[in-house]
C-alpha cells in the first residue's frame, strides 16, 4: 500500500478535522488553533501540522518526573502503532536540552522546531518541578492581647 503525499493529506483536513479549534479575536480577526499531538506550536499550519508532515517531533511529560521525546519514523508511516520513537529523559535541564538539540536539530531531522521543542521543554520542566518546602519561619510578632470592655 502507498503512502499518500504530506500536501495531499492537509488539503484533506485543512478545512476541517477533529482537532482544529477556531477562536474569534478582535473584529473579523480569526486564529486557529490545533490539538494534534504532534504539534509543538498548537497553531493550525502544513508546517507544523502533525497529521499532514512525515517528521514530527513531540515532547510531552512522563510520569512524576521526566521527560518524553517522541519523533514520528518515517517509513512506519501505515503502522500507527509503531510510528513513534520514543525516549524518556529523567536527567538535569541542560543535559535534555542537549538531547532534544542533538535529535531534532544535528541530525537534520527537523532544525525549524529546534525553537519550538526547547520551549516545550522547558515548559514542561518547569511544571514537574516541585516547591521545595523547607522550615517554617517563625511568627516573631508578639500576639496582641485585646480586652473586652466592662
Amino acid at each position: 500500500m502507498a503512502t499518500v503525499p504530506g500536501p495531499v493529506i492537509w488539503e484533506i483536513v485543512k478545512k476541517n478535522n477533529s482537532f482544529l479549534v477556531k477562536q474569534f479575536g478582535n473584529g473579523s480577526a480569526r486564529v486557529w488553533f490545533s490539538k494534534e499531538g504532534n504539534n509543538l506550536f498548537n497553531t493550525h499550519s502544513y508546517k507544523h501540522s502533525g497529521l499532514a508532515n512525515p517528521k514530527t517531533v513531540t515532547i510531552q511529560a512522563a510520569g512524576k518526573d521526566g521527560v518524553l521525546l517522541a519523533t514520528s519514523k518515517t517509513r512506519k508511516q501505515n503502522k500507527p502503532s509503531s510510528l513513534l520513537h520514543k525516549s524518556a529523559m529523567k536527567k538535569e535541564f541542560s543535559r535534555m536540552a542537549a538531547a532534544v538539540t542533538n535529535q531534532v536539530v544535528d541530525n537534520n531531522y527537523r532544525p525549524d522546531l529546534k525553537k519550538a521543542a526547547l520551549a516545550r521543554l522547558s515548559v514542561i520542566h518547569r511544571s514537574l518541578q516541585v516547591s521545595k518546602s523547607g522550615v517554617k519561619k517563625k511568627n516573631r510578632q508578639g500576639t496582641k492581647m485585646i480586652c473586652g470592655r466592662k
